[in-house]
Parts: C-alpha cells; structure tokens; sequence
C-alpha cells in the first residue's frame, strides 16, 4: 500500500519521517500508513502558515534523521524508540505528539479499524445503534436489565 498526500512545505521523505515518528508515538500495527500521511499532512499544513512552524519542524525532522544516522524512517524499532524518547520535551516532539491525537484518531480510517462507528446524533442516537454490541463483556443477568419504563 502507498500513500499520497500533497504536501506544501515538506518533502516527502520529510513526510515519511513524520508519519514515522508517529508510529513510535501511537504504535498501532493496524492503522495503515494513510492514517499516519494525515499526520504529515496536517503538519505540513501548520508549517505553510507559520515560518517559524516550518523551520521547527524541519529542524526536528533533520534531527531525527541525524540521530538515526542518516534515515530515522527505515531506523530499526529500538534505535527509534530510543530517538524519540530523547527528544521528549523539546517543542518539536509536543508539537508532533499533539498533532497525532486529532490526525490519527478523527478520522473515518481510524474509526473503521477500532470498530467505532462514528457519531450517532445524526442516526437517532447510541441507543438503537449498537448500546448494547458489548461483545467483551458477558451478557448481564434479568435482574440487571428491568423492563423499559414505557409511561
């Protein structure tokens, strides 16, 4: 599978070091890479407002790739587990971090891999939309689930 998204700022393999690093931060074997390209997409999107955005990022990245002797994307698990770790508290490791709680879960990919179905205001809400798909859970007993009131 390969990923494309238009990046402004950033070159691809900047990119690729992105969606990397947010595979060290939020490590979830499932999402494929076009759930991460959005991370690098949204990043790349907040360096083409912001100069001083942009030098940090590419800073971070350079750093990155430096760090891992020359490409952090194709760096072993540890060595870049270990890269990313050493950059905690820097304003480009918050930046990146932050940026990949929206980027990576709000997203219709994301939502389709861990099984959430997305908002249920608009379809009449949770009640008669899969409240009660709790699969993981055993099925509860007749005392615990007492007849809808109906007055």
């Amino acid at each position: 599978t390969v990923w494309a998204v238009e990046l402004k700022t950033l070159s691809q393999a900047e990119g690729e070091t992105l969606m990397a690093m947010g595979r060290v931060l939020y490590p979830h074997k499932k999402l494929p890479d076009a759930v991460y390209a959005i991370l690098a997409k949204d990043l790349d999107g907040s360096a083409s407002g912001s100069a001083d955005a942009a030098k940090m990022l590419k800073e971070g990245i350079a750093n990155l790739n430096s760090l891992a002797g020359g490409n952090f994307a194709k760096a072993s698990e540890k060595q870049r587990n270990d890269i990313v770790r050493s950059m905690e508290g820097t304003a480009f490791f918050a930046t990146v971090r932050g940026q990949c709680i929206t980027s990576l879960y709000d997203n219709d990919m994301a939502y389709a891999v861990f099984g959430y179905p997305g908002s249920a205001w608009e379809k009449g809400g949770y009640i008669t939309r899969g409240f009660q798909d709790l699969k993981w859970l055993p099925a509860p007993s007749k005392e615990a689930s007492p007849p809808a009131y109906l007055g």
